[in-house]
Protein backbone atom coordinates (compact mmCIF):
# COMPACT_ATOMS: atom_id res chain seq x y z
CA UNK A 1 0.00 0.00 0.00
CA UNK A 2 2.21 3.05 -1.11
CA UNK A 3 -0.21 5.81 -1.24
CA UNK A 4 -3.51 6.46 1.15
CA UNK A 5 -5.91 6.37 -1.23
CA UNK A 6 -5.26 2.38 -2.00
CA UNK A 7 -7.13 0.27 -1.08
CA UNK A 8 -5.81 -2.79 1.06
CA UNK A 9 -4.95 -6.20 -1.10
CA UNK A 10 -7.41 -7.72 1.72
CA UNK A 11 -10.12 -5.43 0.52
CA UNK A 12 -11.75 -7.51 -1.69
CA UNK A 13 -11.64 -10.95 1.35
CA UNK A 14 -14.63 -12.12 2.65
CA UNK A 15 -15.83 -10.34 6.15
CA UNK A 16 -13.27 -12.31 8.31
CA UNK A 17 -14.70 -10.25 11.03
CA UNK A 18 -16.87 -12.74 12.57
CA UNK A 19 -20.10 -10.30 13.17
CA UNK A 20 -22.69 -9.48 10.47
CA UNK A 21 -23.52 -5.94 11.13
CA UNK A 22 -27.31 -5.55 11.82
CA UNK A 23 -29.53 -2.71 11.29
CA UNK A 24 -27.83 0.29 10.62
CA UNK A 25 -24.24 -0.56 11.59
CA UNK A 26 -20.99 -0.91 9.24
CA UNK A 27 -18.20 -3.29 10.21
CA UNK A 28 -15.03 -1.46 8.97
CA UNK A 29 -10.96 -2.48 9.44
CA UNK A 30 -8.52 0.28 10.04
CA UNK A 31 -5.43 0.62 7.96
CA UNK A 32 -2.47 -0.94 9.89
CA UNK A 33 0.49 1.19 10.65
CA UNK A 34 3.00 0.25 8.79
CA UNK A 35 6.42 -0.97 11.28
CA UNK A 36 8.56 1.32 9.11
CA UNK A 37 8.59 4.15 6.55
CA UNK A 38 12.08 3.69 4.16
CA UNK A 39 14.52 3.34 6.76
CA UNK A 40 12.98 4.85 9.75
CA UNK A 41 11.78 2.32 12.38
CA UNK A 42 8.39 3.67 14.38
CA UNK A 43 8.81 2.95 18.02
CA UNK A 44 5.71 0.56 18.71
CA UNK A 45 4.18 2.82 21.29
CA UNK A 46 4.27 5.70 18.54
CA UNK A 47 2.59 2.87 16.57
CA UNK A 48 -0.15 2.38 19.15
CA UNK A 49 -1.03 5.59 19.63
CA UNK A 50 -1.66 6.39 15.79
CA UNK A 51 -3.83 2.89 15.49
CA UNK A 52 -6.04 4.07 17.88
CA UNK A 53 -5.86 7.75 16.36
CA UNK A 54 -6.49 5.87 12.78
CA UNK A 55 -9.30 7.06 10.98
CA UNK A 56 -9.20 5.92 7.14
CA UNK A 57 -10.87 2.54 7.09
CA UNK A 58 -12.09 -0.05 4.78
CA UNK A 59 -15.59 -1.10 4.87
CA UNK A 60 -15.84 -4.63 5.76
CA UNK A 61 -19.48 -5.16 6.07
CA UNK A 62 -23.04 -3.50 6.05
CA UNK A 63 -26.12 -3.78 8.14
CA UNK A 64 -29.27 -4.33 5.70
CA UNK A 65 -30.64 -0.41 7.11
CA UNK A 66 -27.41 1.10 6.77
CA UNK A 67 -27.47 4.40 4.87
CA UNK A 68 -31.12 4.07 4.60
CA UNK A 69 -32.14 7.09 6.09
CA UNK A 70 -29.44 9.19 3.53
CA UNK A 71 -31.03 7.59 0.53
CA UNK A 72 -34.63 8.29 1.59
CA UNK A 73 -33.04 11.90 2.40
CA UNK A 74 -31.26 12.07 -0.89
CA UNK A 75 -34.38 10.73 -3.02
CA UNK A 76 -36.32 13.64 -0.98
CA UNK A 77 -34.04 16.24 -2.53
CA UNK A 78 -33.61 14.70 -5.83
CA UNK A 79 -29.63 14.37 -5.28
CA UNK A 80 -27.59 11.24 -6.25
CA UNK A 81 -26.34 9.17 -3.01
CA UNK A 82 -24.56 5.92 -3.34
CA UNK A 83 -23.79 4.15 -0.06
CA UNK A 84 -20.13 2.96 0.65
CA UNK A 85 -20.27 -1.10 0.09
CA UNK A 86 -17.68 -3.26 1.34
CA UNK A 87 -13.99 -3.15 -0.26
CA UNK A 88 -14.55 0.86 0.00
CA UNK A 89 -12.07 2.73 1.80
CA UNK A 90 -14.13 5.63 3.87
CA UNK A 91 -12.61 8.33 6.84
CA UNK A 92 -14.32 8.12 10.37
CA UNK A 93 -14.20 9.76 13.78
CA UNK A 94 -11.34 9.37 15.62
CA UNK A 95 -13.12 7.66 18.43
CA UNK A 96 -16.00 6.15 16.91
CA UNK A 97 -17.93 2.77 17.30
CA UNK A 98 -16.70 -0.01 19.02
CA UNK A 99 -13.16 -1.60 18.82
CA UNK A 100 -13.01 -5.86 18.55
CA UNK A 101 -10.58 -8.30 17.42
CA UNK A 102 -12.27 -10.69 14.81
CA UNK A 103 -11.46 -14.42 14.94
CA UNK A 104 -8.75 -13.96 12.06
CA UNK A 105 -6.62 -11.67 14.61
CA UNK A 106 -7.44 -8.79 13.27
CA UNK A 107 -8.56 -5.46 14.86
CA UNK A 108 -12.28 -4.46 13.79
CA UNK A 109 -14.72 -1.66 14.67
CA UNK A 110 -18.37 -1.71 14.81
CA UNK A 111 -20.02 1.30 14.11
CA UNK A 112 -23.32 3.51 12.88
CA UNK A 113 -23.48 4.07 9.74
CA UNK A 114 -23.79 7.77 10.38
CA UNK A 115 -20.16 8.06 11.75
CA UNK A 116 -18.99 7.77 8.30
CA UNK A 117 -17.35 10.96 7.50
CA UNK A 118 -16.97 10.62 4.04
CA UNK A 119 -15.60 7.96 0.83
CA UNK A 120 -12.03 8.33 -0.04
CA UNK A 121 -12.32 9.05 -3.75
CA UNK A 122 -9.52 6.31 -5.95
Amino acid sequence: MNAQNLKPEWADAVNGSGLAPLDKRVVVRPDEVPEKIGLIHIPESVRDQKKFAMQTVTVVAVGELAWSEAKFEARQRDVDFSAPAPGERVRIGKYTGDSFDGPDGKRYILLNDEDVLGRLEE
